[in-house]
C-alpha cells in the first residue's frame, strides 16, 4: 500500500486487467492448438491420396496409351535443280509462293541450245540426203547388176556356139572339106566370143562389187542418220531443260537462285515442299509392346495447344534409329553401357489439315491408344 489511495487502486485495476488479457491469450492458445494439430495430419493424407490417384491413373493410362516428346512432323522435300547451264533470264516464283505441279519456275537462255539443235539437225538432213544419193545409186546397180547377168549370159551362149563352130570347121579343115579362110574365120569367131565372155564377166562382178560397196555405204549412212537422230533428240532435250518446271505441287522454300545468275548442271535453285505430311516419333523399344499398325493416335502440336488431331500408326521401322544413323553405334566394346534404344514409328494424319499451318520439323506429341 502506498500514501495515495488511488494511485494503488489503479494499480490492482491493471494488474487485474492484465491477468484476464494473459488469461484470454492462454484460452485461445488452448483452443487452436488441437486445429493446429489437426492441420499437420490432415495435409499429408490429403496429398498422399492425391499423390496415389495420380500414381493409379499414370499407371492406368500407361496401360492403355503410349506417348513420347520425341516426335516431329515430317515431309518431302524435293530439290529442283537444272540438267543444263546457262544464265537465268527469267525468275517467276519467290520463297513461301504456292506452286502447282508443271508450273514454270526458271527460264535458263535457250540461245545456245537452239543453235545446237540446229546444227544437228543440218547434219541430220545432209546424211538423209546421202543416203537418198546411195539408195539411187544402189538401185541402179541393182540394175545394171541385172543386165550384166544378161549379157554375161548373152556372151556364154555365143561363146558355147563359136566353140562348137569353131571345133566343126577345125575338124572339116582337117578332112580338107573346108578351105583355110573358113576355118580362120570360124577361129577368129571363137576368139572374139572368149574375150567378149571375158570382158562381160568382168564387168559383171564390177559392177557387183560396186551394188555392194554402196550397200556397205548405205548401212554406214545409216548408222550416222540414227546417230544424229540421238543427237537432235538429245538437243531438243536440252532445249527444254532450259525452262524448269516444278515437279510437284507445294511450296517454294529456301530459294537461292536470282535473275541473271550463271546456274551449273545440278547445281540447287530452290525445294518445293508438297501439302502432305505426317510424323515420325521415337519411341522408347519398352513403349512398343502392344503398338501396332493401324492403332488410333491423338496428336497435338505444339503450335495448336488447344487441338488435337486425329491418327493413326502407319508402319513401325525395322530398326532402331542409331542403327539406321550414318554411323551406327559399335557395341563389341569393353566400355559398353547398355541404353534404351529408340524406334521411329511413322504416324499419319486421319483428317484434312491444309487450314493448318503444320510444316516439316514442327515438334508434336502423339499419344497411341495401344489397348
Amino acid at each position: 500500500m502506498t500514501d495515495n489511495p488511488q494511485k494503488d487502486i489503479h494499480n490492482e485495476q491493471f494488474e487485474e486487467k492484465a491477468k484476464e488479457r494473459l488469461k484470454e491469450r492462454k484460452e485461445k492458445a488452448k483452443k487452436k492448438r488441437p486445429e493446429y494439430k489437426k492441420k499437420r495430419v490432415f495435409v499429408p493424407v490429403i496429398t498422399a491420396v492425391i499423390l496415389l490417384l495420380m500414381g493409379i491413373f499414370l499407371a492406368i493410362h500407361a496401360t492403355y496409351y503410349q506417348s513420347t516428346d520425341d516426335a516431329f512432323v515430317e515431309g518431302r522435300l524435293i530439290s529442283v535443280a537444272p540438267r543444263v547451264s546457262g544464265p537465268v533470264i527469267n525468275l517467276l516464283v519467290d520463297d513461301n509462293d504456292e506452286v502447282k505441279a508443271g508450273q514454270l519456275l526458271v527460264e535458263i537462255d535457250p540461245a545456245d541450245y537452239e543453235v545446237k539443235l540446229h546444227q544437228a539437225e543440218a547434219k541430220l538432213a545432209e546424211a538423209k540426203a546421202q543416203l537418198n544419193v546411195t539408195e539411187k545409186q544402189i538401185e541402179e546397180g541393182g540394175s545394171n547388176v541385172q543386165q550384166s547377168f544378161e549379157d554375161v549370159n548373152s556372151a556364154e551362149s555365143k561363146l558355147n556356139f563359136a566353140t562348137k563352130d569353131h571345133k566343126r570347121y577345125t575338124d572339116m579343115y582337117k578332112e580338107g572339106i573346108v578351105s583355110k579362110q573358113d576355118y580362120d574365120n570360124s577361129e577368129t569367131h571363137y576368139t572374139v566370143a572368149q574375150a567378149n565372155h571375158k570382158a562381160a564377166t568382168e564387168k559383171s562382178k564390177a559392177m557387183q562389187s560396186a551394188l555392194e560397196s554402196n550397200k556397205a555405204k548405205a548401212e554406214a549412212v545409216q548408222a550416222e542418220i540414227k546417230k544424229l537422230e540421238a543427237e537432235v533428240e538429245q538437243a531438243k532435250l536440252d532445249l527444254s531443260y532450259t525452262k524448269i518446271y516444278a515437279p510437284q505441287s507445294g511450296m517454294v522454300s529456301a530459294r537461292s537462285v536470282e535473275k541473271g545468275n550463271y546456274l551449273q548442271v545440278g547445281q540447287p535453285l530452290m525445294n518445293i515442299v508438297p501439302e502432305q505430311v505426317w510424323v515420325i516419333a521415337n519411341f522408347k523399344e519398352i513403349q512398343l509392346t502392344h503398338m501396332k499398325k493401324g492403332q488410333p493416335v491423338s496428336i497435338k502440336v505444339d503450335t495448336y495447344p488447344g487441338k488435337r488431331f486425329k491418327g493413326h500408326v502407319d508402319s513401325i521401322q525395322r530398326s532402331t534409329g542409331a542403327k539406321s544413323s550414318l554411323f551406327p553405334p559399335e557395341n563389341a566394346v569393353g566400355s559398353y553401357v547398355k541404353i534404351v534404344q529408340r524406334v521411329p514409328v511413322k504416324i499419319i494424319f486421319d483428317e484434312d489439315i491444309r487450314n493448318y499451318n503444320i510444316v516439316p520439323g514442327m515438334s508434336v506429341v502423339p499419344k497411341v491408344k495401344i489397348r
